[in-house]
């Protein structure tokens, strides 16, 4: 082998090497950037929360936070694509860098949290729910002993089910499907007495899929509340506090009375809180690598959380759910903006 050849053969895994180092030293936000897209992991149908309309656009809640990512970054809440993941499939699809964020009305546990994945802003509050037909006579989980019950496996509610029928000795019998859309199609066609997971979902599995919803009841499988959050992989800081503080936008939108309407001539308030928060003063969108009216970019394109819930999930939806958990701090909810300086 020639000087030149033996050269060429050592420098070969060097610079096999340093590529992959390149290739792992890009974040997710220079990765986002060169791309043009983001790449959103979403639901295989839950309408209000995640699902393509007749002409295939994506809507829903979960959706629009995305969306928000997308105007932050890439300034146009368009530039997203969603990907439809089982339960199974979400969380390696985001650890193996298949997607970006990870917004499907996902629980935040501690064995997730500590095992790949780290949480940014919880988008949604909610109970865990049973549905089940009224014709049962059942209305309280105490009441449920002996019930077949539909669940989607890699869920929390698989592990619900059996703390449930421990904990009041129900002798609940799950049949555990590996997609969300064959475990609601079991439960109408009567091969489960119950169908569980997040109350929300159950209200649009409901009221997109029974023949007539009234004849379905939901009613809480335990007395604590959920935090639905949008995860990110672990080990890019940045990132988790670029979708965490465009989730904050909305929240912190909201308080401040700032709605798409208005944005523009909130930009002359005299408020100081209030255009800092829309970028008038510099330093918050450049100390996450934004543009700093990032916050303004995104209430422009899609209104604050308010409005969000509103026309996916609450009085202007099909689904017409309450706030409850939802509203502001302030209003008795859970959503607490933090301090944009």
């Amino acid at each position: 082998m020639g000087y030149k050849l033996k050269l060429a053969a050592l420098c070969l895994p060097v610079a096999g090497m340093l590529f992959a180092m390149s290739a792992q030293a890009a974040t997710t936000l220079e990765t986002v950037k060169e791309r043009g897209r983001l790449i959103c992991g979403a639901s295989q149908g839950t309408p209000g929360f995640g699902a393509p309309d007749d002409n295939g656009y994506w809507r829903g809640l979960d959706i629009e936070t995305c969306r928000a990512v997308a105007v932050a970054v890439l300034g146009d809440k368009d530039a997203v694509d969603f990907v439809p993941l089982s339960g199974q499939q979400r969380i390696p699809a985001l650890q193996t860098g298949e997607i970006d964020i990870l917004p499907r009305t996902l629980t935040w546990t501690l064995q997730r949290d500590a095992n790949g994945i780290n949480f940014t802003q919880p988008n949604y509050y909610e109970f865990t729910g049973f549905m089940m037909p009224k014709s049962l006579g059942i209305t309280r989980v105490e009441d449920m002993a002996g019930a077949s019950v539909c669940v989607q496996t890699g869920s929390t509610t698989e592990v619900v089910v059996n703390d449930v029928s421990t904990k009041h000795k129900l002798d609940l019998q799950p049949v555990v499907f590996d997609n969300t859309s064959a475990a609601r199609q079991a439960f109408f066609s009567g091969r489960c007495d119950a169908l569980i997971t997040d109350a929300g979902a159950l209200a649009s599995t409901r009221a997109s899929m029974a023949k007539n919803p009234d004849d379905y009841i939901i009613f809480p499988a335990t007395p604590y509340v959920d935090a639905l959050t949008p995860a990110v992989r672990q080990g890019d800081d940045q990132w988790m506090d670029i979708v965490r503080w465009s989730i904050q936008a909305l929240i912190a939108a909201e308080n401040f009375g700032i709605t798409q309407a208005n944005v523009d001539d909130m930009l002359q308030s005299k408020d100081p809180r209030i255009v800092r928060f829309l970028g008038v003063d510099p330093g918050n969108g450049t100390s996450l690598g934004l543009k700093d009216d990032f916050a303004y970019q995104i209430i422009k394109a899609l209104g604050n959380y308010g409005e969000i819930f509103d026309r996916n999930v609450g009085k202007d939806s099909p689904l017409k759910l309450e706030r409850g958990y939802n509203a502001l701090f302030k209003d008795g909810g859970m959503m607490l903006p933090l301090a944009f300086q």
